[in-house]
């Protein structure tokens, strides 16, 4: 895609104008408002969230020892959001026998997304609106400008998700299970709490396949974690990954998925996000160089990911047992926290990796000609947009 030609006349010298109003944007818009920055958000879509469909997902909390709401709260961004910290769930291994993995502090805290109140996209906006920031919705941007940070979300689709919400009498809990004939390079999940719940394949490729997928996926959690739907209502979304050299566009910094912030292995990307918004606001309001900041802040366990990706890609079934046996068997935050940091040999590894771990993922089944995945569907595919 070419890069819009700036149009330096479309911002005041003091106004910073946010491309998108996601949790990065929202978290950038929040940052500089409270450093006595005028910021105007604008949003192509008519509210936030558009994406989702209060569905859960998770604000993965072990990249970092410090825990992700206390490093939101330092950034000044409230955790008035529902939310809810899981210290515990069950992993399928191939032969889908249970494993119990624990953690002494949450492993992730369960969230919704989408534009209900209480979801991680409804409470920034409140708090956004309330330092004084401008949000402006269906307001399709179309060039950049000199003072701009763009946040429009994932430009293609690496990753796809698509399941149901539902009401349930399921008692709360959190279930993973691997398999080509469930999640072909991916993962299919199950997460209840307090009577809701959401059921997903999260697929790398096969995306034309994900009606089946997602058939296998809710058949396997009824056999295996006894999964009960009422007024189950599908969903579907998507995830990009890139490990970026710079971030920047046109002179502007790029935040979260954007700029393809996410973690390639997983797709927990929302930490990546907020944590990009904070940098490339402090960055403007320091007058300090956005990308070195992000590079010695996140890059490490970015590049920590790929090579995890690059592994799981060449790992069978009995190495994948293996593996969820380690998870099983110590503190599992501790053994991800391992997991995704960057030692000498898999410094040694990220050069191939680095080059080699998207090849498996790319989506040979999708034309893009008469398909329903949820990309096709719904995806960025303007090629003017910013």
């Amino acid at each position: 895609m070419m890069a819009p030609v700036p149009d330096h006349s479309a911002a005041s010298d003091d106004q910073i104008e946010i491309v998108g109003a996601g949790p990065a944007g929202l978290v950038c818009a929040i940052v500089l408002a409270k450093a006595n920055r005028r910021v105007t958000v604008r949003e192509w879509h008519k509210d936030v969230g558009h994406r989702f469909h209060d569905d859960f997902q998770g604000l993965e909390n072990w990249t970092d020892a410090q825990d992700v709401l206390d490093e939101l709260a330092e950034a000044g961004i409230e955790a008035d959001f529902d939310h809810s910290g899981l210290t515990e769930g069950v992993v399928f291994d191939s032969r889908a026998r249970t494993h119990r993995v624990h953690g002494a502090k949450p492993l992730f805290y369960l969230l919704r997304r989408g534009s209900a109140p209480g979801s991680l996209d409804r409470a920034p906006l409140a708090q956004a609106q309330a330092a004084g920031v401008e949000v402006r919705f269906n307001d399709r941007v179309t060039a950049t400008s000199g003072n701009m940070i763009l946040a429009g979300g994932p430009r293609r689709a690496d990753i796809i998700a698509v399941g149901y919400v539902f009401d349930t009498a399921m008692p709360d809990g959190a279930w993973l299970a691997f398999g080509p004939e469930l999640a072909p390079k991916g993962y299919a999940y199950l997460l209840v709490n307090e009577g809701r719940g959401t059921v997903a394949s999260c697929i790398f490729t096969g995306f034309r396949d994900q009606a089946h997928y997602l058939a296998a996926t809710v058949s396997y959690f009824e056999r295996h974690a006894g999964l009960q739907m009422q007024n189950a209502r599908g969903f579907g979304g998507f995830g990009n990954v890139r490990l970026p050299r710079t971030a920047m566009q046109g002179g502007n910094p790029v935040i979260g998925e954007h700029a393809g912030f996410q973690d390639a292995l997983a797709g927990f990307g929302l930490r990546y996000a907020m944590r990009t918004g904070q940098l490339a606001a402090e960055s403007l309001v320091r007058g300090t160089d956005y990308s070195r900041a992000w590079r010695q802040s996140l890059q490490p366990g970015l590049s920590a990911g790929v090579v995890n990706r690059f592994m799981f890609n060449r790992t069978g079934a009995r190495g994948l047992d293996y593996l969820i046996g380690k998870l099983g068997a110590n503190d599992t935050r501790s053994v991800l926290a391992t997991a995704y940091r960057l030692s000498f040999t898999k410094r040694l590894v990220l050069p191939l990796a680095r080059f080699r771990y998207r090849e498996p993922l790319k989506d040979r089944s999708c034309d893009h000609v008469v398909c329903d995945c949820v990309w096709c569907q719904h995806g960025l595919h303007d090629p003017s947009g910013v």
